[in-house]
């Protein structure tokens, strides 16, 4: 149980996943479900600490966060002490809006109360269902559910496993966007407020100046411009300022106070105190005091405050552009097979095993593999990558991709939520919806912020109307209501949600899947990187590199040759030299009589001489004279190729070199990494001779060799028990357990179940350099997060005092409480506005990078025939294909190939030094 909790406390959610794959922990652990659910209503970060700390203090719930920026809130709970619905409760009683909705199903298949029970059982197990009720005499079905996080395909999947079916009582209506629906709704009531409010200022305020200079306006008895005023004024109060009212009196229900308290104290003080002196002007002048209204300054200041609101939602509407473009990406239909005829049906009615059609240009429209027919699909929605990726029978196709010129069939394995696509989003929505560990400082201050404004303005009031100037309760109530409506939590509340909601829009949208704040924070302080080599650094499989035939005999021969012999091998080398004997149309003989001999080679008879292939001892045991072959076979050695000699005849032939390949950016990732102040280690199970070989090509320092796959964990934490932050980088399946002790797992070149659960950050795409570009990203969201906060923090602490007074008694100044309200509302505004500067993260770097790639694709296909054949790479001597060499040079003007960047990189450096070695 000590490692169970140990990898629990390392890595969250994630760890305890892992220890339930490894059947290890608790049944507690495995009773908790994590659920997000809508939170509409809340306008500050006291709003979100108090749905907070209800939520925290119901019965079986182990967490709660809540996200002002994106209205949801993140719940764990051990589900046979609470549910759904009563998190719903709590969070209508607190006066807020829970995302809950109800549809009603027909049921058919029906017969009995035990078929009720079976059908309710199957709904309340889906995600994002909170309540079923199933009514056996009108066969309906009343489901409580979350729809952002369940779909009517979903629950019908669940119900039709259970032997029954489900159909929706609207057959053919389209699922429509509610969320985005409702944000368009508040937004256009909030234009509709403002426009009114604002006009009616700017008429207060024109009369209540230009009573003082305009002649016309001057003749108009004081009463009279008070009355119309007040006339003006009051529909202001009570129709737009009517929002800040409700929200305070929910507050106040409820014994706490938030933004809406201080803006409705603060207005009311004014609108009361100018009615006052409306209606009643000798309760004022027998005061002594100055007889003057504050109309505008009341009217003025919730227009203001709109335009704040307004300005604001515009912008946090914006933070969540890249799940709406996510989701946007979804076709609406698709093209199936039914009953031997193509039909166009709706993308929620595909199932699970219909051949579905795509035409050249179309949206694949759910995830499958291909069957029949070949294309390039652009999957650089989903991966960033702008290169067009070749799909033929057997490879798999992902949803929302665009097919390119050719046409294909696909067999639907995954539909609905089930989809890459749909799980990235959910990714996305969960990842936007944490909290990063710098939130924590703020949520503190935020729950106290309330009542020590009040209670500042409280004494501003007191210490202005004690010991101010005549007349002293005039400037008591401005500089109250100025302190008041001055204060701002909701800059606070935004500084940390909406730089989460952008940094990791934006990483989705460059295929880096972000898994919520802890992580992002936490990656921006890595210092170490550690790589896998196999199938992480190099493709994972081996590829013929050389063919090296002695005295000028023919490559093609040798090859034929070593590929017979080797047909009847189970050795991965053999099967290797196999596929590429026939990739280059080779036809291959008939050996016979073949004999292993572990570890050292094999034998066979072939057209009358025995054949032997092997390393270099088993050829000296067999006799055979290496020659100069030797010295050519240990400089490839020494770079991590395997040399397979053969010998036929009692006459050596000469050798083929094998090896695990670099992935092309591979070297280039590294150095991005080593520029971001990043220290690079790699980890392998091979010998330390061929792993050091490739630590050279890539550029590595540090090498851990021969590590167990069982033993990568413990070399993870070794490094970090010098007390470093880590990152490992892995495949998210074979490197399971480092991933988790990591504090931070990434995982390469995948969107499995299993890395999508297993690892903090998972790079859509094989491309090495989005491990620097997601560091990086994590980095720039941090640094954002920090000046929002100091931005927050700095303008309370000067903006308050300021409002208080403190500048009369040097300079005579005060905050006129207009300008006040003017400076709240954008405070929260510019904090918004700076973390959405993340949404052009990469732009210059990426775009760059793109067109680099697009160029030298373009440049490939241009070059036509003289791109078939092979080339030597004259820095490392590798055998490579010249159509798929990673990078070119002119040289006296011949073309150059070179099987990696950095050869290419270091034959720049001094042309002339391999000079010789250029064909």
């Amino acid at each position: 149980m000590k490692l169970a909790a140990e990898v629990t406390g390392t890595s969250g959610l994630r760890g305890r996943e892992l220890m339930e794959m490894a059947d290890i922990g608790s049944e507690e652990d495995k009773d908790v479900t994590r659920r997000v659910i809508n939170v509409g209503g809340m306008t500050c970060a006291t709003c979100a600490t108090k749905v907070e700390k209800a939520l925290r203090g119901m019965p079986g719930v182990e967490s709660a966060s809540v996200n002002l920026a994106s209205g949801k809130a993140t719940v764990s709970f051990r589900a046979g002490e609470t549910g759904m619905e009563d998190i719903a409760g709590v969070i209508e009683d607190l006066g807020y809006r829970a995302g809950l909705e109800k549809a009603t199903y027909a049921v058919e298949g029906m017969t009995c109360a035990s078929c009720v029970a079976r059908v309710e059982k199957a709904l309340s197990g889906v995600e994002g269902v909170a309540a079923a009720d199933v009514n056996l005499a009108t066969e309906r079905a009343t489901v409580t559910y979350d729809p952002e996080l369940v779909s009517f395909d979903k629950m019908a999947r669940a119900v039709d496993a259970a032997g029954y079916c489900l159909v929706a009582t609207l057959e053919g209506e389209e699922t429509l966007d509610r969320e985005r629906r409702r944000r368009e709704r508040e937004t256009r009531m909030l234009r509709i407020k403002l426009i009114y409010s604002a006009v009616s200022a700017v008429v207060i305020m024109f009369l209540s100046m230009g009573g003082m200079h305009l002649p016309l306006l001057r003749d108009i008895p004081e009463r009279t411009l008070f009355i119309v005023l007040f006339a003006l004024a009051t529909p202001v109060q009570f129709w737009p300022g009517m929002t800040f009212y409700r929200a305070a009196f929910k507050a106040a229900r409820h014994g706490t106070s938030d933004m809406n308290t201080l803006i409705a104290v603060g207005t009311t003080a004014a609108y009361l105190y100018s009615v006052v002196a409306t209606f009643f002007p000798s309760f004022i002048s027998g005061t002594g005091l100055e007889l003057a209204v504050y109309y505008d300054a009341s009217a003025t200041i919730i227009a203001l405050i709109l335009l704040g609101r307004f300005l604001e939602a515009s912008a946090k509407g914006r933070t969540s552009e890249a799940i709406r473009r996510l989701m946007d990406m979804q076709a609406r239909t698709a093209r199936v097979l039914r009953e031997g005829e193509e039909v166009d049906i709706a993308i929620d009615e595909v199932r699970v095993g219909d051949i579905v059609i795509v035409r050249p240009g179309e949206k694949i429209p759910v995830d499958g593999m291909v069957e029949e027919g070949r294309s390039a699909v652009d999957e650089s929605m989903l991966s960033g990558e702008p290169l067009p990726v070749e799909k033929g029978p057997g490879d798999e196709v992902t949803g929302a991709t665009v097919n390119g010129t050719g046409s294909f069939r696909f067999r639907v394995t995954r539909v609905g939520g089930d989809t890459v696509l749909a799980q990235i989003v959910r990714l996305v929505e969960e990842a936007q919806g944490s909290k990063a560990p710098i939130q924590r400082l703020v949520d503190k201050v935020a729950s106290v912020f309330v009542p020590v404004v009040i209670s500042i303005a409280a004494v501003t009031f007191l210490v202005w109307l004690l010991a101010g100037p005549e007349p002293s309760f005039n400037f008591a109530l401005i500089n109250f209501v100025a302190v008041l409506v001055i204060a701002c939590p909701c800059a606070l509340g935004l500084a940390t949600p909406t730089a989460i909601m952008v940094g990791t829009g934006r990483g989705a949208e460059m295929g880096i899947l972000i898994k919520g704040g802890e992580v992002l924070e936490t990656a921006g302080r890595l210092e170490v990187v550690v790589f896998d080599k196999t199938g992480t650094l190099t493709w994972g499989r081996p590829v013929v590199t050389d063919v090296v035939a002695a005295d000028g005999g023919g490559e093609d021969e040798l090859l034929a040759l070593a590929a017979a012999v080797e047909r009847g091998s189970e050795h991965p080398l053999a099967e290797t030299l196999v596929e590429e004997a026939r990739s280059r149309g080779l036809a291959l003989g008939d050996a016979r009589d073949f004999r292993a001999y572990p570890g050292r080679g094999v034998v066979a008879g072939m057209d009358g001489r025995e054949v032997r292939l092997g390393n270099a001892a088993f050829m000296r045991e067999s006799g055979a004279d290496l020659g100069d072959l030797e010295d050519k076979a240990e400089g490839l050695a020494r770079e991590g190729k395997t040399v397979i000699y053969a010998l036929a005849g009692g006459e050596i032939l000469g050798f083929v070199a094998v090896a695990d390949t670099l992935k092309p950016m591979a070297p280039e990732a590294v150095r991005e990494l080593k520029k971001l102040g990043v220290e690079v280690v790699m980890l392998s199970g091979d010998r330390r001779s061929t792993a050091e070989a490739v630590a050279r090509q890539v550029g590595v320092d540090r090498v851990l060799a021969e590590v167990l796959p069982a033993d990568k964990a413990a070399e993870v934490a070794r490094i970090q028990s010098g007390g470093r932050v880590v990152a490992m980088v892995g495949d998210g399946i074979n490197d399971a357990p480092a991933l988790a002790q990591a504090d931070i797992g990434i995982a390469i070149g995948t969107g499995t179940d299993v890395a999508l659960e297993t690892s903090d950050i998972t790079l859509i795409s094989d491309d090495l350099r989005r491990v620097a570009t997601a560091i990086d990203l994590s980095r720039a969201t941090l640094r954002t997060i920090k000046q929002n906060l100091f931005w927050a923090f700095i303008y309370n602490v000067i903006g308050i005092p300021i409002a208080a007074g403190a500048l009369y008694p040097i300079w005579g100044m005060l905050l006129n409480p207009i300008y006040a309200a003017a400076a709240m509302a954008f405070s929260s505004v510019s904090v918004v506005s700076n973390s959405l500067r993340l949404k052009r993260f990469g732009e210059r770097s990426g775009g760059k990078a793109r067109a680099g790639a697009a160029r030298r694709e373009e440049v490939k296909r241009e070059e036509g025939p003289e791109m078939i054949g092979k080339a030597t790479d004259p820095v490392c001597g590798m055998t490579i294909r010249k159509k798929d060499a990673a990078a070119t040079s002119e040289y006296r003007g011949k073309t150059v190939y070179f099987c990696n960047q950095a050869c290419e990189e270091e034959f720049d450096k001094d042309p002339e030094k391999y000079a010789g070695s250029v064909k």
